[in-house]
């Protein structure tokens, strides 16, 4: 019992991050291009996870298999995925907005588990969709047409659906700390690729923009604390805990983002928009509660 408290607390500050750092993302975005933005917070977090597994844990370096760095490549490229999506649209959404259709990941879970896993799809994972769904219609169309940025997250939503799956299937045959590095220093390298070839690295890299009070707050919280500790911290802890709990904790990322929007950043909420949202977490609740995963099996791993 303590050691699942522990859990669920240490998941629900992992969310908190998650959540919080949509706001720190889309001021510094305005100054350091999205790509190399990436490229430099995965890469400093790869940094810091080899430097813990080299220094206390060096029996894990053992684990850098072939065929982990295969599994954790193709896994690291759907992270890249999620996270350029989300970042490019945040250039064109607000905070809150993408905080809650980011959250529509974990609605896709079963649907991906069905496809991919053959896992069995729950009714009220349907009736989740559904109702997700149409929350996501309230919250992002205007006038019939879908918001650029609002259109981009759900990309990104789709990329980390699929990635929750696929962790979930290899999270338990690797130790957590390898296993989140290769996927770290993946996306790092697929987003330093990108800004090489779109935008002005260089530039980038300037005393101005590099530390700039914005820019290094922004990359020391997301790559110490939102990247390299919550992606281990997450595969860690939830096996103390049952996917039911864990979909609770996780399904509260929006709430944080559009509370940090609307604290920091001014971000306000229509009535129809806040109904579209409250909708929005409604079906990720009730597509999670239905069970589309074993209720007490502690074993998948899932993320938001």
């Amino acid at each position: 019992m303590k050691k699942q408290r522990l859990a669920d607390l240490v998941l629900l500050f992992v969310t908190f991050t998650w959540g919080a750092t949509f706001v720190l993302v889309k001021e510094a975005i305005e100054k350091m291009p999205p790509f190399t933005f990436l490229g430099v917070r995965f890469l400093v977090a790869a940094l810091i996870l080899f430097l813990i597994m080299a220094v206390f844990y060096r029996e894990t370096l053992k684990e850098l298999t072939r065929q982990l760095w295969m599994i954790g490549i193709g896994i690291g490229l759907l992270l890249f995925g999620g996270y350029a999506f989300q970042t490019f649209g945040l250039l064109y959404t607000t905070a809150s907005n993408a905080g809650f259709i980011t959250g529509l990941s974990v609605v896709m879970v079963p649907l991906f588990a069905l496809w991919l896993l053959r896992q069995k799809l729950k009714r009220n994972a349907v009736v989740g969709v559904v109702i997700a769904t149409a929350g996501l219609a309230m919250l992002s169309l205007n006038q019939f047409q879908i918001n650029l940025g609002d259109a981009l997250v759900f990309c990104c939503a789709i990329c980390y659906g699929l990635h929750i799956t696929l962790v979930g299937k290899f999270t338990a045959r690797y130790h957590a700390l390898p296993f989140a590095f290769v996927q770290v220093v993946s996306c790092g390298v697929f987003n330093m690729i990108g800004g090489l070839l779109f935008e002005d690295v260089g530039a980038s890299f300037s005393k101005d923009v590099l530390f700039d009070i914005t820019v290094f707050s922004a990359l020391l919280i997301c790559s110490v604390i939102a990247t390299a500790f919550a992606f281990v911290a997450q595969n860690q802890f939830q096996k103390f805990t049952t996917p039911t709990r864990t979909a609770l904790i996780f399904a509260t990322e929006p709430v944080f983002a559009a509370l940090t929007g609307y604290l920091w950043a001014g971000d306000r909420l229509g009535t129809l928009q806040v109904i579209g949202c409250l909708l929005i977490l409604g079906g990720m609740l009730v597509a999670e509660l239905g069970g589309s995963h074993e209720e007490d099996s502690p074993k998948e791993t899932s993320y938001a």
